[in-house]
């Protein structure tokens, strides 16, 4: 029974109240945003709130109302709310390289490249990676309010396996440089070396540069530096990964 005054909701607005679709205001036709996946969008977005806000005082609301969509709606596709988002931004920034790694490994058994070749390849993927990463997302695994989250955590695991791969070819590179010599950094610390200087993208972005061709090149060739390798080995290297990517990605 209804009291006086109240309106009955017809029974067809009440079930579009509880199972619209995600998106309920029409999309931009035009702008940078208009040719992307619902999801996409999503999470292009709020990699930008994250970056520019902070993850903590980044609210579902606000993701919400930047993308033109129902809060509600963000739970259609991130269940979890913006701590999957942040965990799917977190891999993202990592997981393409990591995918990569043992199939640059078995390539370099099958056509006998050298280590320095396969580090090449890792780090300007690596770097592809970093580059492709939502709004700089990357920047995400450096606040502390990130660092304390639990979906941190395979984000954490990844980068240590990333690094230690680093630390592996490394090695390999610089004991076929010059064996066993005394000015190699050990491996954990090798592989942090070269992670870290990679990771410097991370800034480089947020400073404004493109990232393009030139810089893949930079990072990796002072990567093999690193390593002790010399410019002829470095420009040989460079030479055999532009042959070979093309069966990486």
């Amino acid at each position: 029974m209804r009291t006086a005054g109240t309106q009955a909701i017809p029974r067809g607005e009440l079930i579009a109240r509880r199972a619209g679709r995600p998106r309920v205001l029409p999309r931009a036709t035009s702008g940078r945003r208009a040719w992307m996946e619902p999801r996409e969008e999503l999470l292009d977005v709020a990699a930008g709130l994250f970056v520019d806000r902070g993850f903590t005082a980044t609210s579902t609301r606000d993701i919400a109302e930047a993308v033109g969509i129902r809060q509600a709606s963000i739970y259609y596709h991130f269940p979890s709310g913006k701590e999957e988002i942040l965990e799917e931004l977190l891999e993202r920034s990592i997981r393409p390289t990591l995918d990569r790694i043992e199939k640059i490994e078995i390539l370099g058994t099958e056509t006998d490249a050298g280590p320095e070749v396969l580090l090449y390849l890792v780090v300007v993927l690596d770097v592809r990676t970093l580059a492709g990463a939502p709004r700089n997302a990357g920047v995400l695994a450096r606040l502390p309010e990130v660092q304390c989250k639990e979906v941190f955590e395979p984000f954490g695991a990844a980068r240590n396996e990333l690094r230690n791969a680093y630390a592996r070819l490394g090695t390999q590179v610089a004991a076929a440089v010059r064996p066993a010599p005394a000015t190699t950094p050990a491996p954990d610390l090798l592989g942090t070396l070269l992670l870290q200087l990679v990771e410097v993208v991370i800034g480089m972005r947020s400073e404004g540069h493109a990232i393009n061709q030139t810089i893949e090149e930079v990072v990796a060739s002072a990567c093999l530096r690193v390593c002790l390798a010399d410019q002829p080995r470095i420009d040989a290297a460079a030479a055999r990964a532009a042959d070979l990517i093309g069966a990486i990605e």
